[in-house]
């Protein structure tokens, strides 16, 4: 205990020592420090990365967790290294990259695409992902529809950018193309200033012009920017052990699943964007849903259930209507059965009280009929899609997936599986028979959504929890 309570003072007044050195070294310096070994890394028993701080890298939650697609991915490779990942904030990627090219990190993580230009002062782990660059207006504003509209156009992006490159080379072809580049503002802060017609246009990754896209529905993709950038982590020219490393960790976890999984929690339920319908969703957050918070509140907690899952589902069920109805039967705020409701104790369908408990308890028994078998967030996606198809059609998928070489307990293969009941050539050979399968598919993408954007309406301050960073500790 007290060597390793030794071997960590070592390492933070390491740490220290760079991130002071940083702010007196000449740029362009290749390294201020030797580059850390593997065995380095190992022995001090912490990663050191060097990231930024939005949704599509690393932020901490309204739980005060840290999270993120790439934080998770980094967490999971240093856990294969016996390491903890210390993550330092970068402000900018412009900064970022100079710091990793300066040896300042093990390596860096933020959506970082490969270029050509990049290649000069970093290695690149293997791709785990591709983005476009999309160029984005809002609705109403400027509308360029090609590379040589954009000559005209109020084009603000990220200095030190993969944008600003992709702009350089374009500029060969384009000469009269012209942009401002800032160092000072982060990718939602552009989006932002589009939105509130600050600037016309910006160049923005796919994923995160999709997640923006909830809190800012009149944002408008008008084309991509060329073809698809991969997206990798950097790491110092030096780091060729901790690469090779990654190479062989990547291949393990993408063939396991793992990256396909992490990918479907983060990124799952974004494809799927209406601009008129989370218009209609927003302003009934302000009319309908107060009426019926308490409820919601009241009926997920006596069912451990997320009261924002909750509701999220009855929009999707009836949009907050508690006299709706459907050609099939169906009625209420939940949408019930009359045979579901009667054996859940509902005696009049249509009163919302009614329908928000029988709905919360049928959801929670769906929950808890599959508990045994799957893990969170596989479990309550899977359970939302017993509810909207019946739990029998949700086991005849899993043994379709089991057939298929598929994982039954994820929601990512489980969810290309439904479909396939529509298809007489496998609903015939399963024991309940044909069901519209992509129907519970858009259901849990469409509730994911409504559950994301209520989140973030409600809570403005933590529900974009990535402006509060965790630094080093």
């Amino acid at each position: 205990m007290r060597q390793r309570k030794k071997d960590l003072a070592v390492l933070m007044a390491i740490v220290a020592l760079l991130l002071v050195m940083a702010t007196l070294w000449p740029k362009g310096t290749t390294h201020i420090l030797p580059v850390r070994t593997l065995a380095d890394i190992q022995r001090s028993g912490q990663l050191i990365v060097l990231t930024q701080n939005n949704p599509t890298v690393y932020y901490v939650d309204r739980h005060e967790k840290e999270t993120g697609p790439e934080y998770k991915l980094v967490k999971d490779f240093a856990k294969s290294l016996g390491v903890n990942p210390v993550f330092i904030i970068k402000n900018s990627v412009a900064e970022l990259m100079d710091a990793i090219s300066r040896g300042e990190g093990d390596l860096a993580t933020a959506g970082l695409s490969i270029t050509d230009e990049r290649k000069r002062t970093v290695l690149f782990g293997p791709a785990y992902q591709k983005v476009s660059q999309q160029v984005v207006c809002r609705r109403g504003g400027e509308r360029p529809n090609k590379i040589a509209d954009l000559v005209n156009t109020d084009l603000v992006i990220i200095g030190g950018s993969s944008y600003e490159e992709r702009l350089t080379q374009l500029q060969k072809k384009h000469p009269k193309l012209t942009w401002h580049a800032t160092k000072g503002l982060g990718s939602e802060q552009l989006l932002e200033r589009v939105w509130n017609h600050k600037i016309g246009c910006t160049v923005m990754d796919s994923t995160i012009v999709s997640i923006n896209q909830r809190y800012y529905p009149e944002l408008r993709v008008r084309f991509a920017l060329g073809k698809e950038d991969e997206l990798a982590w950097a790491l110092p020219k030096g780091g060729k052990n901790l690469r090779l490393k990654a190479v062989d960790w990547f291949k393990a976890y993408k063939a396991d699943g793992k990256l396909a999984k992490l990918q479907e929690f983060y990124y799952g339920h974004v494809q799927l964007f209406d601009y008129v319908d989370i218009q209609a969703f927003r302003k009934r957050i302000g009319e309908r849903y107060p009426q019926y918070q308490a409820l919601f509140d009241q009926a997920a907690l006596e069912n451990d259930l997320s009261n924002t899952l909750l509701a999220a589902q009855a929009y999707q069920e009836s949009h907050w209507d508690p006299k709706a109805r459907s050609p099939t039967g169906v009625r209420g705020m939940m949408m019930l059965t009359w045979p579901t409701a009667k054996s859940l104790g509902v005696k009049n369908r249509l009163d919302a009280e009614q329908s928000i408990f029988a709905g919360a308890k049928y959801f929670a028994k769906l929950r808890d009929n599959l508990q045994d078998e799957l893990l969170e967030p596989d479990l309550t996606w899977m359970s939302l899609a017993a509810y909207n198809v019946g739990l029998g059609h949700l086991r005849d998928a899993q043994a379709l997936a089991r057939r298929q070489g598929k994982d039954p307990k994820s929601w990512h293969d489980i969810k290309m599986i439904l479909p396939l009941l529509s298809k007489r050539q496998y609903y015939s050979t399963v024991k309940y028979g044909y069901a519209r399968g992509s129907e519970p598919v858009q259901y849990v993408q469409q509730i994911r959504q409504y559950e994301q954007v209520l989140q973030q309406t409600l809570n403005p301050q933590d529900a974009r929890v990535f402006v509060r960073p965790r630094s080093l500790e």
